[in-house]
């Protein structure tokens, strides 16, 4: 049987990406036509495209936190957390945002199993400010948005899963 701190790493390091109660991320931005993902459904505040990026940038922001000790928050919200058009820039845009934003939960997973204590204050942050709090807001923070990018999707009428 692990013992907790191994349970807790494995299971903290699932919840970043897992799908046991609802739709994960992967399945989220996969298969989104090109002409959809700047497109902002009738009612609804956002495209897929400002939600990616805004996941990403949020994501991004969190693990500098983490792994910089020399952070500083200079990151002005809500402005520099959410990008400046509802479509991608590019045609390359979306592919390379879904792709940072993997390589950066992959290196808050790697902080879940390899931090020697998640307890333990971020260098820089407030003494509430641990990695496992970190992790856990990353999650958190992404399961809310993946769940606005699938309603947006089915408002467009491309999400047949």
């Amino acid at each position: 049987m692990p013992d907790f701190s191994s349970a807790l790493r494995a299971h903290l390091v699932s919840v970043l990406d897992w799908e046991d109660a609802h739709v994960g991320f992967d399945k989220a931005v996969d298969g989104i036509p090109p002409a959809s993902q700047g497109t902002r459904a009738a009612g609804l505040p956002h495209s897929p495209w400002e939600l990616l990026e805004h996941l990403r940038l949020a994501q991004d922001d969190i693990l500098e936190f983490c792994v910089n000790a020399a952070y500083e928050h200079t990151m002005a919200w809500p402005a520099d957390y959410w990008p400046k058009t509802p479509a991608p820039p590019t045609s390359t845009a979306w592919a390379e945002s879904v792709a940072a934003y993997v390589k950066g939960r992959d290196a808050l997973k790697d902080i879940a199993r390899n931090v020697e204590d998640l307890t333990r204050s971020v260098p820089t942050g407030s003494p509430t400010q641990t990695y496992l709090r970190a992790i856990l807001l990353a999650a958190d923070h992404s399961a809310y948005h993946v769940g606005q990018i699938v309603l947006v999707r089915r408002a467009l009428g491309n999400w047949g899963r």
